[in-house]
């Protein structure tokens, strides 16, 4: 039977990411600093309660030598401009993987970012190259980069899949969707945002967890590819559709706050795998 680990397992995509393993056949392991916020998850997944920025020297034993790992832990965020993500997240980063592969890991799935791409414009490609404008985009494209130089060296399958927008159940409360519900569900008379004409490249958080885990399954060395819609949509047209779903009545109070100076007005993904329920396409 094949078994999986995912390390930020308690986190908003880690949690949807261990409900999507769960329709599959397999052994999973979640790794977390603190077992207690995993009290309520069932018995069929084994905790192993472990910090990777000091992780033991036996790691991958302690993980009980998984098949596969779908990698999602990063602290730092969202503080995109940190110098933290590459003075050091990276170095502990890197040194946990490599200790992985080291030890006998197979096949990695890591997720990065969009920011990888900097202020690129248009459809974004995974072939693209990378151009990151802010600290936590040029970690991510750091790690990535020496990860392949690792595979080099010591062979195993790697997929970088590198992450765009998102929204679901158990998200930041300071994200965009939580703030809108919590505005309605309020009785507020008006939302403040953005102008709203910003294109972006949403999908609900359980429709990218379905990806994570597909390309995981795989156990392929499918390299770096986008998990994403492929299709842009304005902020203000994806918040009026929420309102619809949801029957929320709220006036968008818009332009109230000026666009982000680190992304540029107009981005999406451009898929290169179709995705089934069997598998990849």
């Amino acid at each position: 039977m094949i078994k999986v680990a995912v390390t930020g397992a308690t986190g908003f995509i880690g949690r949807h990411v261990l409900a999507e393993l769960k329709k599959y056949n397999i052994d999973i392991v979640a790794v977390t600093r603190n077992a207690l916020r995993m009290n309520d998850f069932d018995a069929s997944v084994r905790i192993v309660q472990m910090d990777i920025s000091v992780p033991p020297v036996d790691c991958f034993e302690c993980l009980g030598k998984p098949d596969v790992l779908i990698h999602l832990a990063w602290d730092g965020l969202p503080n995109y401009n940190s110098l933290h993500h590459f003075e050091t997240e990276l170095s502990i980063q890197y040194q946990f993987l490599k200790v992985m592969v080291e030890s006998g890991l197979s096949s990695l799935l890591v997720t990065g970012t969009c920011f990888e791409y900097g202020m690129q414009s248009g459809a974004l490609s995974a072939a693209m190259p990378t151009k990151p404008s802010n600290p936590y985009g040029y970690a991510k494209d750091m790690l990535r980069q020496q990860l392949q130089y690792l595979k080099s060296t010591i062979p195993f399958n790697f997929t970088w899949g590198r992450l765009f927008y998102m929204y679901g159940e158990g998200q930041s409360k300071n994200s965009l969707f939580p703030l809108l519900k919590e505005a309605a569900l309020r009785g507020d008379q008006v939302f403040n945002m953005s102008g709203g004409d910003q294109l972006r490249d949403y999908l609900p958080v359980e429709e990218v967890t379905r990806q994570i885990v597909q390309l995981a399954m795989a156990q392929s060395d499918i390299g770096p590819v986008n998990i994403c819609s492929g299709k842009p949509i304005s902020v203000r047209k994806l918040v009026e559709q929420w309102l619809a779903e949801n029957n929320w009545e709220i006036k968008l109070n818009l332009g109230y706050y000026p666009y982000p100076d680190y992304e540029p007005m107009a981005f999406w993904g451009a898929q290169q795998m179709k995705f089934s329920h069997e598998g990849l396409a």
